[in-house]
């Protein structure tokens, strides 16, 4: 008997930083666009063969990422227009020691806004409520949810029964990696993994 029809939760890969721009306004960098077109040109061969639907983010990365996928599988995407990460407008951008430090904080402190930063408690229970809702109403079949690092940890503390931690997240490289969950239960199938798993024989 084949397994379960599965909910693949996929944070976006390394992103152009540009302080100029607001950041849910900013691209993939060359590198990230690159690992996001090895994954579309391995689609049928790999572990996303048996996607039917795509969901996104409507930050500019994320979509950035769901689109090419959607398209090399065939599939519409969507926009899950309160999928985004967590809102971090009070602060703007920040480099990279001071974002660090107020990351920390954010999961540290999951019940504070933290510099006006969205409180971890709340940005979980929005990305939850979107899980359940993508995985009531997508077709048949497995589903692809393009997102982010911060907001995909709180949804695998969740559905893990883990309590919110920064020990859970996707850790240094840029992102551009995946979680899994059963789509009848949404239990989840272990932590974040590359996004090169996806693709057979990889590396």
């Amino acid at each position: 008997m084949s397994r379960g029809a599965v909910l693949r939760y996929l944070s976006h890969p390394q992103v152009l930083v540009d302080p100029n721009v607001p950041v849910p306004e900013w691209g993939l960098s060359d590198v990230g666009a690159a690992r996001v077109d090895a994954l579309c040109k391995a689609v049928t061969d790999g572990a996303l063969a048996g996607t039917m639907s795509v969901f996104t983010s409507p930050e500019r990365k994320a979509r950035d990422t769901a689109l090419p996928l959607a398209a090399a599988l065939g599939c519409a995407c969507t926009t899950i227009e309160d999928s985004f990460e967590n809102d971090r407008s009070a602060t703007g951008y920040l480099p990279g020691p001071a974002f660090e430090a107020m990351a920390d904080a954010f999961f540290a402190q999951p019940d504070v806004s933290v510099h006006g930063w969205e409180r971890a408690v709340d940005a979980q229970a929005r990305i939850t409520a979107c899980l359940h809702r993508i995985a009531e109403s997508a077709p048949c079949g497995d589903v692809l949810i393009v997102g982010h690092g911060a907001v995909g940890t709180l949804l695998w503390c969740r559905q893990s029964g883990h309590p919110i931690s920064r020990s859970h997240d996707q850790g240094p490289g840029g992102g551009g990696n995946v979680i899994v969950f059963e789509r009848s239960t949404l239990a989840s199938l272990g932590g974040w993994r590359p996004m090169e798993n996806l693709i057979p024989n990889a590396g």
